[in-house]
């Protein structure tokens, strides 16, 4: 095998492979093995008729296309391997040459990797993001603890309520004439909801059990059913039952039989822990985000087409897994959502870019700054993989290989990167609205420029 490696524009290569006669003549050999029982020939029972004859017949390029399918994969594969520039896109295979007795060729223009130019990564200047819990979102918090706790009890002695789950009987009517799907049994309603076009659960507040109510309304004008729209109608109802959430009292019984706390007060300690705890969590990564979002914004670096629709079918292949392991098909999600696989790898074009962007400039600050992954941190990393996977350490080694533990040390090195950008960011005050720049701050950025 040999290889020619021409660079085009916009950091995009043509590898020009050539794979010998012999192994062209071997594949060809190969296909014809493989598909010699599927041929008829007459004057031979299937499977006995020599190559020659199948070719004088069918031509001699019949077993051409099994031979170069069988061929490009491992060539291409070796090319790679050759090839001292890294390559970042899935390749454009176009055959060039073949023919029995002649070196197969064939071409793939693939993406390389692009070079960055860092801008300032060190000093980065981020708005500071303050945590704060308030007493209404730990009130919040508890009150979706009471509706995940509340009874359900069925109601006998008022008339419907706003938020009572009702069944209810109906029947509409347009001109006194009863319409095509207006009529429903035994319907499930939640009085609030939103269910039904507008007023007509509202028109039910009040309703008493089994006794028959004239709900007034009118379609929306952009209804589905062309025929109702911007029509009045009434509906015959019957409210057949009547449900009521009941929740807990806010007391210390509530606050011991929902979490590991006595009294009350100590549960909403332990509450507005969590919240701090998670709002940090959430501020953490927002400046994380907001330090590379600058880095990469100061940074020269030009994405190859072909580099981005590799990582957008990676992210919408990533997606399909794990609905997947939810027990859904990505055929299923498809059809849910009217979405095409067209669709949805445009949709993720701005995360695939981001993704690519950001690893970009973290490998160039790790360049930058010559850092390194050590032994002592591939052994942690190991170690919380094994937990997370609930495996023996050396398990995970064994199923990372070389390749494995090369990607890791370079994701060990990513982590320092971020942590790097992060700790040498500046935080200014943070804001409620963006402002303009006074002349003063740019003067002061423009001095600073200088200085550096």
């Amino acid at each position: 095998m040999s290889l020619q490696v021409e660079k085009l524009e916009k950091n995009m290569a043509k590898l020009t492979i050539e794979v010998s006669a012999e192994e062209l003549e071997k594949a060809i050999e190969g296909a014809y093995q493989k598909n010699k029982n599927k041929i008829s020939i007459p004057g031979f029972r299937k499977g006995k008729a020599p190559r020659k004859m199948i070719e004088q017949m069918y031509g001699k390029e019949v077993f051409y296309e099994d031979a170069a399918n069988a061929l490009i994969p491992d060539a291409y594969d070796k090319a790679v391997a050759e090839c001292e520039e890294e390559i970042v896109s899935a390749p454009k295979v176009e055959v060039t040459q073949i023919e029995a007795g002649k070196p197969f060729i064939f071409t793939a223009e693939v993406a390389l990797k692009p070079e960055v130019t860092l801008g300032k990564y060190k000093g980065v200047k981020v708005d500071k993001i303050e945590v704060e819990v308030t007493d209404a979102e730990v009130d919040a918090e508890i009150e979706k603890e009471r509706e995940r706790n509340a009874r359900t009890i069925t109601v006998e002695d008022r008339a419907v309520k706003d938020g009572d789950m009702t069944v209810i009987d109906f029947e509409g009517f347009v001109d006194g004439v009863a319409f095509e799907g207006g009529k429903g049994e035994d319907y499930p309603l939640t009085i609030g909801s939103g269910a039904f076009i507008p007023g007509f659960e509202e028109a039910l507040v009040g309703a008493e059990l089994n006794k028959e109510v004239d709900v007034n309304v009118t379609f929306p004008e952009d209804y589905q059913a062309s025929e109702l729209a911007g029509k009045p109608a009434v509906f015959k109802c019957t409210v057949k039952e009547i449900k009521e959430k009941q929740m807990p009292e806010l007391d210390d019984e509530f606050a011991s039989e929902v979490s590991e706390f006595d009294t009350l007060a100590e549960y909403k300690e332990d509450v507005k822990k969590n919240l701090t705890s998670k709002k940090e969590a959430d501020a953490k990564n927002a400046k994380e985000d907001a330090v590379i979002e600058a880095i990469i914004a100061d940074a020269q670096m030009e994405i190859p087409d072909a580099m981005l629709e590799t990582q957008q079918r990676q992210m919408v292949e990533e997606f399909a897994q794990r609905i997947q392991s939810q027990g859904l098909s990505f055929e299923q999600y498809m059809q849910f959502t009217g979405l095409t696989p067209a669709a949805m790898i445009e949709q993720v074009k701005p995360q695939a870019l981001k993704r690519i962007q950001s690893r970009l400039v973290l490998e160039a600050v790790v360049a930058a700054e010559k850092m390194v992954a050590s032994e002592e941190d591939f052994e942690e990393e190991v170690k919380v993989m094994a937990e997370a996977y609930q495996m023996e350490a050396d398990k995970v080694k064994e199923l990372l290989g070389e390749n494995g533990k090369k990607q890791v040390m370079e994701d060990i090195c990513i982590k320092k990167a971020v942590e790097f950008v992060v700790e040498n960011a500046k935080e200014a005050k943070a804001t409620k609205t963006t402002k303009a720049k006074t002349k003063k701050a740019k003067a002061e950025e423009a001095e600073e420029a200088t200085e550096e």
